[in-house]
């Protein structure tokens, strides 16, 4: 039986931030949650940004795989992180990886950082022993597409960043960061992201703080900024005007509390903070102090819309490479469906057709010269040809998803191969394919 492939998941689209903020695990917790849902003959492939949560499935029973991944969602996101699901399957779901890898579904439309999160869920998948056969595939596919789309298009040339739209928001509400004092908080991705489209910006005081300093001294060393301690953290805040966060805590770093302690020291200057983590560094009592101006990645959402329009056509175009890439794996697995079935058949008849021979060159004695038993073996190898050649180019032109494997089904039970043999013959078939490899270096 071949697998079906199941995505079901929440994102920007569908949930709050609230709820994608439960959902966010640590790359520890990721590999448990894996290990709990992939078990042979399930493979699974765990998606986790900050703007969406999804699982990929592909199981020969595709709806207990659905119902197993579900009620892991549950029980990490609540009964409301349900009403926020959405679901693809079969062809629709391998759509869905196909657009998700090439930015097509990102918040920020055409931004790169989406292809190596996946390229890294697809790692730590294959690390877990959860992404092996038909995941491998079905991701080398998507990440080839992705870079077609990339190198195809001009979606990525104008592309924002969640970063730099968080930079570009704040240079328009202080009109410029020249003579500003910025202040990064975390320098992993994000941050460094962030650090370099500020100093891009103009910002000259530009501070970094982080829990590992120094990988902050690294950091402010190539933007031209300042390392400091995170326990300079709340002083760092009193000086600063801008402050962009993003680091991995599990809870809010920026209380109301914590925040409001050093606005008498600000005498009222105005501060603006912007929130790029999942979960939140900012807790969302801080926007009600009246002198702070805090925003989030949902913020950041509807500042980048109108980017997104402009960049709608080359969109479509994208759109059209992916409908490409995908019809080309689905034609190619439908292939590959009906090889071990075809291998198995020809194996079969050149077995009969050789036999057919041999008997005929042994009642007919040694009157036979060399040229005629050389035609004799030819007629029995032609007569295999001939009669395989329908068979094989209607597998070749196999179109529709489960196609190849409806063909092959109906040979297998029409020609009575076993499964064993099937079996057999699937591997010697499968392995170029299953060596695959997606290049998943950045």
């Amino acid at each position: 039986m071949s697998a079906e492939l199941v995505c079901i998941g929440l994102s920007h689209r569908t949930a709050p931030l609230v709820v994608r903020e439960r959902l966010a695990l640590s790359d520890t917790r990721q590999v448990e949650v894996l290990q709990r849902l992939a078990q042979a003959p399930v493979e699974v492939l765990w998606v986790s940004t900050c703007n969406r949560v999804e699982v990929y499935l592909s199981a020969p029973d595709g709806q207990m795989a659905r119902a197993r991944a579900v009620a892991e969602l549950e029980a990490l996101g609540g009964v409301e992180a349900l009403d926020h699901l959405y679901e693809h399957r079969g062809e629709a779901a391998l759509i869905h990886l196909f657009r998700v890898a090439s930015s097509l579904d990102s918040m920020v439309l055409g931004e790169a950082q989406i292809l190596g999160q996946v390229k890294d869920a697809f790692e730590r998948g294959q690390g877990a022993g959860a992404v092996r056969g038909e995941l491998t595939r079905a991701c080398a596919a998507a990440f080839g597409c992705a870079k077609r789309v990339r190198t195809e298009t001009a979606i990525g040339r104008a592309a924002t960043s969640m970063a730099s739209a968080a930079v570009q928001l704040a240079s328009k509400v202080f009109d410029g960061l020249k003579g500003k004092t910025v202040l990064v908080v975390g320098a992993g991705e994000m941050g460094e992201l962030a650090a370099r489209h500020l100093q891009q910006a103009g910002a000259t005081k530009l501070f970094i703080t982080n829990r590992t300093l120094s990988r902050a001294e690294a950091l402010a060393a190539e933007v031209g900024g300042a390392a400091r301690p995170f326990e300079e953290l709340f002083s760092l805040l009193t000086a600063a005007d801008v402050v962009v966060c993003s680091t991995a805590s599990p809870v809010p770093i920026f209380t109301k509390e914590n925040v409001g302690a050093v606005g008498k020291a600000r005498k009222g200057r105005p501060l603006f903070m912007v929130d790029l983590a999942v979960p939140r560094d900012i807790d969302p009592g801080v926007g009600t102090l009246d002198w702070v101006h805090a925003y989030d990645v949902d913020d950041i959402q509807k500042f980048v819309a109108d980017n997104a329009a402009a960049r709608a056509e080359e969109a479509h175009k994208a759109g059209v490479l992916v409908a490409q890439e995908v019809a080309r794996f689905v034609k190619e697995r439908a292939l590959r469906e009906g090889m071990p079935v075809l291998a198995r058949l020809r194996q079969r008849a050149e077995t009969i057709a050789r036999a057919e021979v041999e008997r005929t060159l042994a009642s007919l004695g040694d009157g036979l010269t060399e040229k005629q038993r050389k035609s004799i073996e030819a007629m029995g190898r032609a007569i295999v040809n001939k009669l395989l050649h329908e068979p094989t180019s209607r597998l070749r032109a196999v179109g529709p998803e489960g196609e190849g494997n409806r063909l092959a089904g109906a040979a297998a039970e029409l020609f009575g191969l076993l499964e064993a043999e099937l079996e057999a013959a699937e591997q010697s078939t499968m392995a170029p394919a299953a060596q695959a490899s997606p290049g998943a270096k950045r």
